[in-house]
């Protein structure tokens, strides 16, 4: 049996995130190397204030996810899988040793300046509950405005982007069609559709000056959910992923089906975790959020044990 470590998206930011990570000398580390690559102090980014612009968001996750994998991996963990939702892929990326945490910070900046220029109001993502993917396809075919399908988290659970009125209509006639719930996220742009298309080449164009190697962790994309090794596709599912579908439904199930059992969601938050409980039934799905380190030493261990 094999792991997953996953890495969340934006709207699983909290106020505090980097200040409530392990006290240890990795994270600190973390932290400092990309304070330096910023030649900021990225302990400033995650305050409530600060959790409003996109950019601080995405760096906040960036960070997090990547200081509390370096945390279990200097306590002798490795994943057998990685996979981000959105800008979790940069996280897994890293882990993976495909791409260098500073190249990744920079990016990751550059990623949310881009994404928030694009769209600085009227705007955003709404998520869909309790209906199939066809229904909110048939709402969508139907709706006037720009508004686009956006995540495919459970079967049920979807998201779209797209203007605030456009969004806001979709919602009325998902509700009056059944759907449990329609909530607005907390983003600020309409990530995963076209309307990111112009922000993603420009930053493929940054990605042209970075170097990406082949991942030494197997790589799962949340976009396609097929696993990637050559380093060129690699540059091209983490810079254009914010223009593309997030199937991670699909990303669940192909790690399912190539043996994961243990699915470990990294900082911040638990939501992956609900999702993969779904999917993982006889596995297991946890948080590192919540959960005591010895508690995720026993559960990491045993489940290298058992594929010995």
């Amino acid at each position: 049996m094999s792991t997953l470590w996953a890495f969340p998206g934006q709207g699983a930011q909290q106020p505090g995130m980097l200040h409530t990570l392990p006290d240890v000398p990795v994270v600190q580390a973390c932290i400092e190397q990309a304070s330096a690559a910023l030649d900021e102090d990225v302990r400033l980014l995650d305050s409530a204030a600060a959790l409003q612009d996109t950019r601080a968001v995405q760096l906040c996750l960036l960070i997090a996810g990547v200081a509390a994998a370096r945390v279990l991996v200097e306590r002798g963990h490795r994943p057998d899988y990685v996979a981000g939702l959105s800008i979790g892929a940069y996280a897994a990326a890293v882990v993976a040793g495909a791409l260098a945490f500073a190249d990744a910070v920079r990016l990751v900046a550059l990623r949310g300046e881009l994404m928030q220029r694009a769209y600085p109001s009227g705007y955003g993502m709404t998520a869909i509950l309790g209906l199939d993917q066809a229904s909110v396809e048939r709402l969508l075919a139907e709706a006037e405005g720009p508004v686009y399908l956006a995540n495919i988290n459970a079967e049920n659970q979807l998201v779209i982007a797209g203007s605030e009125a456009a969004m806001a209509a979709l919602a009325d006639r998902a509700r009056a069609l059944g759907a449990g719930a329609a909530k607005r996220l907390a983003m600020s742009v309409p990530s995963h559709c076209e309307l990111l298309d112009a922000p993603a080449r420009e930053l493929a164009a940054a990605f042209t000056k970075v170097e990406l190697h082949t991942p030494q962790v197997r790589y799962l994309s949340g976009s396609s959910a097929r696993l990637i090794r050559d380093p060129e596709a690699l540059r091209d599912d983490l810079a254009m992923n914010m223009s593309r579908v997030v199937d991670w439904q699909a990303t669940l199930v192909t790690a399912y089906e190539r043996g994961v059992r243990l699915h470990l969601e990294l900082p911040p938050g638990g939501v992956l975790s609900g999702l993969a409980r779904r999917v993982f039934e006889p596995g297991q799905a946890i948080a590192f959020t919540g959960s005591r380190l010895d508690t995720l030493d026993a559960m990491l261990r045993q489940e290298v044990s058992r594929d010995r």
